[in-house]
């Protein structure tokens, strides 16, 4: 019995040595650092803390009852926990979140997964949303390409900052419907600037918030100085310290933690030889941050209510509605891996419930689309957006035409190799990311209610 276990010792031993061998061989990315952010938790203290309570607070919602935090929440891996989120006008977080009730009721789900927020502030993320519609664009006259075109203003500190411009501006999202709010109106008839400076005239309005606001930006000295650009520029910053974690497993094997006492398992640096080699996962999550930042039809199912594209306007054509091109229709921008196993659901509009599922799917797309359950899919129930949620996988053309558009290849893994690769997702989790609660303020400004 004692030489049994002691080859089965001699075994593990030499199988570890090997995978690290083997893995070491492989072109795998460097670890992040400080250089590789727009600045790290030590700058900028008091424009983090105002962007802290910018984010929890409900003020800058058009009927007050909504917060970036809402569906980004410290709680909920700052996503919410839903394959498509309950916006404006419903009550609760994460997966007890409702869809309304009587007046209140939501009119239709968010029509893409809320993404995670984690290492955003990182520079290479050069555009947002699953579509990419805020990108860096250095011939814009703000640095930005936007829906917002020219009226986008300036001085916005990066491009995390220009996307924090316009969930304000949603109706589905912050904003509200047409004849609910000024907020509202605003945003039905495109006037974006105005909705801007109606939220500034709010802000403004606070005194608590005059005082947070001169303490951390220099050109603000009166109450009259503040923009809502000022508040994105602080909710940037919110989001790019406390969302950074770059302290996974996989990181101190990538800074020399590596020897026998590796922080990455065995199993996982199996998974880790799979990712980057036969698996071919990194053709697309390459990096520091496993992303290309590029877009990729891969026969995502589409639940939900679209975007309005296709004939019967509940499809999500994706890449293809900001540049207008046919061929990129169905594509989405490839997200980062970093704490992926804390962000379900997955995919742009959260069709697939568990971190398995996705990889599964991206293993055969085609046979994934055409039997896939779209009861899977995590949203508070409702007739009426239940129906909605369907009715895109039950029409087989537009099925086939998801199906024609796919990019994917199949790939062959037996079980133990999905297992490993599985183990190697896990092992991009910072550990500090397992608890978040210190990002939750106690209280905001407005004195609206944080939770209700």
């Amino acid at each position: 019995m004692k030489t049994g276990i002691v080859l089965q010792s001699i075994t593990w031993i030499l199988t570890a040595t090997l995978s690290q061998i083997a893995l070491a061989t492989q072109r795998l990315p460097e670890a992040p650092e400080d250089s590789d952010y727009y600045f790290n938790g030590s700058q900028a203290p008091a424009k983090v803390k105002l962007g802290q309570l910018l984010f929890f607070d409900k003020i800058l919602s058009g009927n007050e009852n909504i917060s970036c935090a809402t569906c980004h929440h410290s709680l909920t891996g700052t996503g919410d926990g839903l394959s498509l989120p309950s916006g404006e006008g419903a009550l609760g977080l994460g997966v007890t979140r409702d869809t309304g009730s009587g007046a209140d009721t939501i009119h239709e789900r968010v029509p893409r997964n809320a993404p995670p927020v984690f290492n955003l502030g990182a520079k290479e993320f050069v555009a947002m949303f699953h579509d990419g519609r805020v990108a860096v664009d250095a011939e814009q006259p703000s640095g930005f390409a936007s829906p917002a075109g020219a009226n986008l203003p300036m001085n916005l500190d990066n491009v995390l900052a220009a996307q924090a411009m316009f969930p304000v501006t949603s109706a589905t999202e912050m904003a509200g419907q047409l004849a609910e709010n000024p907020q509202a109106d605003l945003a039905a008839a495109g006037n974006l600037p105005g909705v801007w400076a109606l939220l500034a005239a709010k802000l403004q309005a606070i005194p608590e918030y005059v005082d947070l606001f001169k303490a951390a930006f220099s050109d603000v000295t009166s109450a009259s100085d503040i923009t809502y650009v000022h508040a994105a520029n602080a909710i940037s910053a919110f989001e790019a310290v406390a969302w950074r974690f770059d302290n996974s497993p996989f990181d101190e094997y990538l800074r020399g933690a590596n020897g026998s006492d590796s922080p990455l398992a065995p199993r996982a640096r199996k998974g880790a030889m799979l990712f980057y080699g036969k698996a071919e996962c990194s053709t697309c999550h390459m990096g520091k941050f496993q992303t290309d930042h590029q877009f990729h039809a891969i026969a995502m199912p589409q639940v939900g209510p679209g975007k309005g594209d296709g004939d019967a306007g509940n499809e999500d054509f994706g890449r293809e509605r900001v540049t207008g091109l046919a061929e990129d229709r169905y594509r989405f921008r490839t997200p980062t891996l970093r704490n992926v196993a804390l962000t379900p659901p997955y995919g742009h509009d959260g069709a697939f419930n568990t971190l398995r599922g996705m990889v599964e799917h991206h293993l055969n797309t085609l046979n994934s689309l055409f039997s896939y359950d779209v009861e899977q899919i995590v949203v508070p129930s409702s007739p009426t957006l239940d129906a909605i949620d369907r009715s895109a996988m039950a029409n087989q053309a537009i099925v086939s035409n998801i199906a024609t558009a796919n990019e994917l290849a199949p790939i062959e893994l037996n079980e133990q190799e999905i297992q490993q690769i599985l183990a190697f997702l896990y092992a991009l989790s910072d550990p500090s990311a397992l608890d978040l609660r210190n990002a939750v303020p106690q209280r905001v400004p407005s004195g609206l209610a944080i939770f209700d």
